[in-house]
């Protein structure tokens, strides 16, 4: 019998778990190569684990809702005799690997937690999952920052955190024993709580709320979880400022109206607004690369790709980024193609983990749903977002040879929110202003 060890695959750069949803096959069962075994759930995306080898099902080692680390053995399948000194070497890893992190971490925590705190300087990354841990054990950012982390870069994975939740009453009894030895300790670790206002607290949920009345309660499903720990963390990160202008798109109306048809049964495509303003914001993002940043501790990240993630709205009425990467690099076909592929991508629930990573800046279009204007939260670590209203007709004064005049025209608001700990108001509305005049002076009489 030869028995194959199916690990958890490395989905995305920078993902190092994900959640299992749903086992396909259960122990016992026949499995075919490449035939699904399991889902699986990694931050916003939910993908399929196929089988690397054809066989029988003899154990599955985690249970639905469990999360696994990247490259833990989920399942083992018997192939036969073929597949025999193949797999015999990665059997006993995990068995090595899984027990190890948890004991070195309560070592490291007792002997010199206070260190870890002065070198993070807060730009530590954290999962949702080991915020959500951490909110509801009482762990706050300035002890979470003293956890050494086993996972990749140092990070805290959830095996740390319970390992450190299930060590604390322990390590906090310890100095009580040995008077003379445990002195010194409370003087070390007193500067702890300090750091902690400069920090980001960890996301809790809201207090239980007794129901009463004619009402319905309805559980929140694990995107929208995701969705709540992700928009509190970005307010509690970053000082939001909101900038508005209008935008005069009737050359832009006026162009797509004549040109939709020739454009698709040309290129196969159906032509939206929004290739045409990530046209735009791409070239204002050019002449204000700060707007492209991000921030780690008191470093400025300027990034050089310009990835435009794009809010779209899913059937369940979540929300997901899709993101395009290298948008400088691509004209409005290849900007049309990558938007209209990744949207029909996002509503089929097809998104890829990397379709969602990477973005330096985002856009949503509350105008989709009617919105005049918005005023949207940043998505972390990004420094901006902006957000473009419904296009409505209105009478506009606009000035010409002759004089001024009352025209109809065809006008959108923008709105752009930033991290004020980077992007000033005056960069804020510079920029904001390069997009309402980039737009404006939209070529009505371009070739396709």
């Amino acid at each position: 019998m030869a028995i194959v060890d199916l690990v958890m695959p490395k989905m995305g750069e920078s993902i190092m778990e994900a959640t299992v949803l749903k086992w396909h096959k259960a122990p016992g069962d026949h499995v075919k190569m490449d035939e699904t075994l399991l889902d699986i759930a990694t931050d916003k995306v939910d993908s399929e684990v196929p089988s690397t080898t054809a066989g029988v099902i003899t154990e599955l080692l985690y249970k639905v809702n469990d999360v696994v680390p990247v490259g833990a053995v989920i399942a083992r399948i018997d192939a036969g005799g073929a597949a025999q000194a193949t797999v015999a070497a990665p059997t006993p890893q995990p068995a090595q690997n899984i027990p190890a992190p948890p004991v070195a971490a309560a070592v490291q925590y007792q002997a010199a937690p206070a260190p870890v705190v002065a070198a993070s300087g807060g730009a530590r990354f954290y999962s949702p999952l080991v915020l959500n841990i951490a909110g509801q054990e009482g762990v706050g950012m300035a002890e979470l920052e003293t956890i050494p982390g086993t996972g990749n870069e140092g990070r805290v994975t959830k095996k740390d955190i319970l390992n450190y939740v299930a060590n604390r009453g322990g390590a906090a009894a310890a100095p009580q024993a040995t008077q003379p030895v445990a002195a010194p300790a409370p003087v070390a670790a007193a500067p702890v709580p300090a750091p902690a206002v400069q920090q980001a607290p960890a996301y809790v949920p809201a207090p239980s709320v007794a129901a009463s009345g004619n009402v319905e309660i309805i559980e929140m499903d694990r995107m929208r979880k995701l969705i709540a720990e992700h928009m509190v963390r970005s307010k509690a990160t970053s000082p939001h400022v909101t900038s508005f202008t209008e935008a005069d798109v009737t050359n832009i109306v006026k162009w797509r109206e004549k040109m939709k048809g020739p454009y698709e049964q040309k290129y196969g495509e159906k032509i939206t607004y929004t290739p045409i303003f990530f046209e735009a914001i791409v070239n204002c993002i050019r002449k204000y690369p700060l707007i492209n940043c991000s921030l780690d501790g008191d470093k400025i990240i300027l990034k050089k790709d310009i990835n435009i993630g794009m809010a779209t709205a899913l059937p369940s009425g979540n929300l997901i980024v899709p993101v395009i990467k290298n948008a400088d690099t691509k004209n409005l076909l290849g900007l049309t193609k990558d938007v209209n592929a990744l949207a029909n991508a996002a509503r089929n629930n097809k998104l890829k983990v990397d379709d969602t990573q990477g973005g330096t800046f985002t856009v949503t279009n509350v105008g989709t749903f009617g919105s005049l204007m918005g005023t949207p939260i940043i998505n972390q670590p990004q420094v901006a977002i902006l957000a473009v209203g419904v296009i409505k007709k209105r009478p506009v004064v606009m000035e010409t040879a002759d004089g001024d005049v009352i025209a109809i025209r065809h006008m959108m608001y923008l709105s752009l929110s930033y991290d004020h700990r980077i992007v000033d108001g005056s960069l804020g509305a510079s920029f904001l202003t390069a997009v309402a005049n980039e737009l404006e002076a939209f070529d009505r009489n371009r070739d396709l």
